[in-house]
């Protein structure tokens, strides 16, 4: 069997081995002409009329030295006007600085007349009940939170829950209406102060301020208050009573299971511990809603 020659092979027929970067042909052709033609067209037609770089007629010249010029003259006077009004802006700020003291300042003075002047009309009205209140002088100025006492009982310490946020408000605390932060609120409080009335609390303080049948425990944002007066937790309950009965009696009531409730489901912190002599202060201001003279010689 006879083989078929087989053609030369001819190397100088052969394609051109392909460049690494044919598929980059945009790329490359960016690369290597990165000058637009119309612009290298304009800039040598430039060159050719000689209007290329800097102005070559001392018209031109001029006119551009007197443009630096003047700009020079724009940024020096605006920097020496910056420079001549500072002195007045830093005296017009200090001069805000020094009212805004002296209205801090008068502001502190009126509050301090005003707590001067609260605490001599309490004075007299706690002067007011103990003369004009017979035999039971002593009793309705003791009622009434008009005078300090001291006495055994208990003292009950509440707190926020540990890492509590402030929360607005938008989390129900099942159907109770309490915000589900971890807070103590005014209306638990009041729970909590009325559930020790009950109990046989004979008087009550919250952290120093003492409470009469006049009180109110309200809340402004996240602030409790008591008598119009912010508190901060931890809340400090001071209840006079006997120290035995009072405490048990608080714990077994619904109020009682109410703050267990809190402890347990909400983190709220609380301890009760019996103490041998409590002191509470006088209430700070007495409000007489309604008041009759008592005629002279009537029984």
């Amino acid at each position: 069997m006879c083989g078929m020659s087989q053609p030369p092979h001819n190397r100088s027929s052969a394609s051109p081995p392909a460049r690494p970067d044919a598929s980059m042909s945009l790329l490359t052709h960016v690369m290597d002409h990165s000058l637009d033609e119309g612009y290298a067209e304009a800039s040598a037609r430039r060159e050719s009329d000689g209007t290329a770089g800097l102005p070559r007629t001392l018209k031109a010249k001029l006119g551009l030295a007197a443009g630096l010029v003047l700009a020079a003259m724009v940024v020096t006077l605006g920097a020496a006007q910056a420079r001549v009004a500072a002195p007045v802006l830093a005296k017009e700020r200090q001069e805000l600085i020094d009212r805004v003291d002296l209205a801090d300042a008068h502001a502190d003075g009126l509050e301090r007349d005003i707590e001067r002047l609260r605490g001599t009309v309490a004075d007299r009205q706690r002067e007011a009940l103990k003369q004009h209140g017979g035999e039971q002088g002593q009793l309705v100025a003791l009622l009434s939170g008009a005078t300090e006492v001291r006495g055994p009982g208990i003292k009950l310490t509440v707190d926020d829950a540990k890492g509590a946020s402030t929360g607005n408000g938008s989390k129900p605390r099942e159907n109770t209406g309490f915000s589900d932060t971890g807070r103590l609120r005014d209306h638990d409080l009041q729970k909590v102060v009325n559930g020790l009335w009950q109990s046989g609390a004979e008087a009550i303080s919250i952290n120093g301020q003492r409470l009469t049948s006049l009180s109110a425990i309200r809340a402004a944002g996240d602030a409790i208050l008591v008598d119009n007066r912010p508190l901060v937790p931890p809340y400090e309950v001071l209840a006079i009573g006997d120290k035995k009965k009072l405490g048990t009696a608080f714990q077994d009531s619904a109020d009682g299971q109410y703050l267990h409730v809190l402890q347990e489901s909400y983190g709220i912190r609380y301890t009760l511990s019996p103490e041998d002599e409590v002191r509470l202060p006088a209430a700070s201001s007495l409000t007489v809603r309604t008041a009759t003279a008592v005629e002279k010689g009537a029984s």
